[in-house]
Parts: structure tokens; C-alpha cells; sequence
């Protein structure tokens, strides 16, 4: 299906309605597909980025491509279309890609800019565009914003095909899939990780990091690695709920010690290890700074978004490391990593970047280097959490995700910000941050917060504690609070 051919009607710059206004949030601007995220505005918002790298280069290049969200392919074309009508040269990869290989791709073919058509870990019914810098991660703020600023509430659709603009010398395909590949074999020691007594266990979530894993670690057990732009009507998001199968895969398949998971566009993080219990982004960050400092002895500062557990904090003390809390957005992150030494930069929700990669964040890069760390090491994923538990102590991280009207999520995070919530059933506070949301630091050692998303219709609520029926518990007296 081709994405141009039957739009004309939208030719003519006349409209009976202003359109919405497009919003970038923490990652991109996503929307729900034929509602808000359709042909004609992602084509406005192709319009706004070519007006606006042609403000500051004269022959830019964008590399584009899409995950295996439905109609990817269709909205990549229309991106390419509109760039190209606009002076601005195309590499369009080939196929499905993930997030990480757009970025890498930027960097490596010397692109302005990256463009990728993903929603990431939402739901199947949305879609997004996703912008990456010329550094090799995500735009910078900065930046965003002043594309954002340049959409235009009209804006005409070229309708030529894509053979058109590879006559013309506007386009150029790439194999982004292979280029990574082939990066990830020069960054580690495949026959030595092929061989590990460590098995491991894949669950690609139907997402676009399938075919990789299956390229260089052929006897991995592969779970979901299929395309199927639905995905069974499960968000692709690698958290715990959303991922029984690798669990049960784990808990009942002795020979499998590490089991990964990432999202739809391949960018987060999630872990099992062999016992079947999940090890979140915390830990996951923890594990990879203990491994990069004590065993490659690798310094750097740590970067971590607000949501992540003061633990790190506790860890970089340890260690002699400096540390910095972000907004949440790994754009912030990104953003630090382009301007300092950075060995770890990471978010509660599993996207982690380490130094000697590319400043993004990379589920399947993170992954391989924990399976390095533990083959290497001669440890299961469950004594190097014991590592980290050794200089941080014990902890118990979750989250619970509240759909509720906009009114009702508003109102309560009005009142946190206003100081209005003074304790959560029999957990009491004695400090809060606002960076981003609402943090309290429980009188218990733990700490919940309450944060709005930025890409759904949520109210966030994540809680530590030392246990995990005492995180339970924090979490349910939270929600009694407030609700």
C-alpha cells in the first residue's frame, strides 16, 4: 500500500477546522493511529523538521525508518515524501528497524538527523515519530522544541512515489540491520557468549529486536519473535505483567539462566533471572555500573532520571562516582552524555546507555553486556544481584499504572505539588523532591512517587520498599490516598 497515492483531498491548503496541535512529550510525540496520528500530520511534522534543519545546513541528510507498528511503512513513506519535496535527502532504511539502529545510523552514515516511526512500549493502537540528533541519540530538548514550534497547521503532500525520489538522487536505501549487527560482533565475543554454560532466553514482544538476537545468538530460546504489528493486543512493554510467558519459560527450563526482554522499538530493558523473578531497570542499572567500575575498572558520572531508586546514589558514594538526577526523558540523559564523561545514564523504565556505545538507550546492547558480565564472571543474573545488594543493601522496586480522567489525574497532582498529601495510610514522609513529579522519602527507607505520563492517559505511582509484600503495601495505602 502506498502511503501517498489516494491523499490529493489534503493537497489544497484549506481547512474547515484548525487541526490539533502537535505535542512532543517525554519521547516523542505519540498519538493513537487514524484518530490523531494520520498521514496528514505526520506529514506536518515532516514539513516543520525539513524547514527546520534547512535552517542551518544547506544539503541536510535524515536517516528514516520504522518499527513493526502497523502502518509503518505507510508513514515512513510520507516522511520521506515530504523531506525530500523539501530539499532534504533521505537514507530510508530497509525493513524494520529498532530505535537503537536509527540512532546508530545517524552517526554512522553522517546524518543531521534521524527520523523513526515508533510508539515504542504503548499500546498497539498508537504510533509515534521519534527524533534523533546527529550525535547518535535522542534530539536534544532544545531542539524538539524548536521543530515542534515550526509544525504547521497546513501543509501540502508531494504524492510522488519513492522510485521518484531515488531518480532524482533525494534517496538512498541502507541495511541498517546488517551495520549493527556487524557493530555489535566487533563490541563482543560472540563465540565465547555463544558457547556460555549460561542459557539465555529472548522475548522480543513481537517487537523489532527479533531478528537480531536470532542473527548472533542462534541457540537462544526466542519468544515472540515473530512479526505481528498487533501484539496480541499487549502493549510491547517489558515490564513484569506483561511478560508470563518468559517468566514461566524461565522458572521451568532449568538450563536457561538469564531471560531479556525488550520493547517494541528495542530501546528498554527488562530481566529474569533463573528462578523466573523479574529484575527491573534499578537493578539492571546497578549491575552495569558495578560491572563497568569493578571489573573494567571504567569511571565516569552516572545519569539517572528522577524515577530511579536513591540507591544508585548510594552505589556511585561507594564507588568515588558523580552522580546526576534528570528530569525524566532520557533526552536529558543523552543530552549529558554528549557533553561529559558519562559511564552509565539510565530510567525507571528500562532505557539504559553505557559508555563506549552510542549516547541511547539500547535494550539489546544492555542485555549482552550483563550475559558478558555473567559469563565472564562465572555467576548466574541472581549472585551478581547479590553483588549489588552487598553494597546497597536489599530492595524491592514496582509500579502501578492508574487510568483515570484527565480531571482526576490533574487534581492529584496538583494537590502532591502543592504539598496537600501529608501521609500515605501508615507510611509517613519526612522530605519530598520535585524535579519531576512528586518524590517522597519514606520514614521507612523507601521512597513513592507520583508522576503524570507523558506519552498516555496514566498516573504513575512507583514505590520502594524492603520487601516485596511491603512494596505491595505501599502501593496499595498510596492508592487508597489518593483516590
Amino acid at each position: 500500500m502506498r502511503a501517498n497515492s489516494d491523499l490529493n483531498i489534503h493537497n489544497k491548503k484549506t481547512s474547515l477546522m484548525t487541526p490539533d496541535k502537535i505535542k512532543f512529550g517525554t519521547d516523542g510525540w505519540r498519538a493513537i493511529i487514524a484518530k490523531d496520528f494520520t498521514v496528514y500530520n505526520v506529514a506536518r511534522v515532516s514539513k516543520a523538521l525539513a524547514d527546520w534543519l534547512k535552517q542551518s545546513h544547506e544539503s541536510p541528510k535524515v536517516v528514516v525508518g520504522h518499527d513493526c507498528r502497523f502502518g509503518g511503512e505507510m508513514f515512513t513513506e510520507t516522511v520521506t515524501d515530504v523531506l525530500c519535496a523539501n530539499g532534504v535527502k533521505v537514507i530510508l532504511a530497509q525493513g524494520f528497524v529498532s530505535t537503537p539502529m536509527i540512532s546508530f545510523g545517524v552517526l554512522k552514515l553522517g546524518a543531521q538527523q534521524g527520523v523513526v516511526i515508533t510508539a515504542s512500549h504503548n499500546p498497539p493502537s498508537y504510533n509515534g515519530y521519534k527524533l534523533k540528533g546527529a550525535h547518535g541519540g535522542p534530539s536534544s530538548p532544545k531542539h524538539i522544541a524548536e521543530v515542534e514550534a515550526l509544525i504547521p497547521e497546513a501543509v501540502e503532500l508531494p504524492g510522488h512515489k519513492l522510485s521518484h525520489w531515488e531518480e532524482e538522487g533525494m534517496l538512498e536505501y541502507a541495511a541498517l540491520e546488517d551495520m549493527y549487527v556487524s557493530y555489535l560482533e566487533e563490541h563482543f565475543d560472540f563465540d565465547a557468549l555463544n558457547k556460555s554454560p549460561y542459557k539465555l532466553a529472548y522475548d522480543a514482544m513481537y517487537g523489532a529486536g527479533q531478528n537480531v538476537v536470532r542473527r548472533l545468538l542462534p541457540g537462544a530460546t526466542l519468544l515472540h519473535c515473530e512479526h505481528n504489528p498487533g501484539f496480541e493486543g499487549q502493549a510491547p512493554e517489558p515490564i513484569d505483567k506483561n511478560l508470563k510467558l518468559l517468566a514461566q519459560t524461565m522458572a521451568t527450563t532449568p538450563e536457561l539462566k538469564i531471560g531479556l526482554a525488550t520493547d517494541g522499538d528495542a530501546d528498554r530493558i527488562g530481566l529474569y533471572d533463573e528462578d523466573g523473578n523479574f529484575v527491573d531497570a534499578h537493578h539492571i542499572l546497578l549491575i552495569l555500573t558495578h560491572y563497568l567500575y569493578k571489573y573494567k575498572n571504567m569511571t565516569g558520572k552516572v545519569a539517572i532520571a528522577f524515577s530511579v531508586t536513591d540507591r544508585v546514589k548510594r552505589m556511585c558514594e561507594a564507588y568515588g562516582l558523580p552522580v546526576e538526577v534528570t528530569a525524566i526523558g532520557f533526552k536529558y540523559i543523552s543530552e549529558i552524555m554528549t557533553q561529559e564523561d558519562v559511564l552509565v545514564g539510565g530510567e525507571e523504565s528500562g532505557g539504559i546507555a553505557v559508555k563506549g556505545h552510542i549516547p541511547e538507550r539500547d535494550g539489546i546492547y544492555d542485555g549482552l553486556m550483563i550475559y558478558e558480565f555473567m559469563t565472564k564472571a562465572g555467576k548466574t543474573l541472581k549472585e551478581l544481584c547479590q553483588e549489588v545488594y552487598d553494597v546497597v543493601g536489599t530492595f524491592v522496586y514496582d509500579r502501578n499504572d492508574l487510568t483515570l480522567d484527565n480531571d482526576k489525574k490533574v487534581a492529584i497532582i496538583e494537590k502532591a505539588q502543592a504539598d496537600g498529601y501529608t501521609q500515605f495510610g501508615k507510611y509517613s514522609f519526612s522530605r519530598t523532591e520535585k524535579i519531576d513529579g512528586v518524590k517522597y522519602h519514606l520514614d521507612n527507607g523507601g521512597w513513592v512517587m507520583l508522576r503524570a505520563s507523558g506519552t498516555e492517559p496514566l498516573l504513575r505511582v512507583y514505590a520502594e520498599g524492603n520487601s516485596k509484600e511491603e512494596t505491595a503495601d505501599i502501593l496499595e495505602d498510596v492508592k487508597k490516598t489518593i483516590l
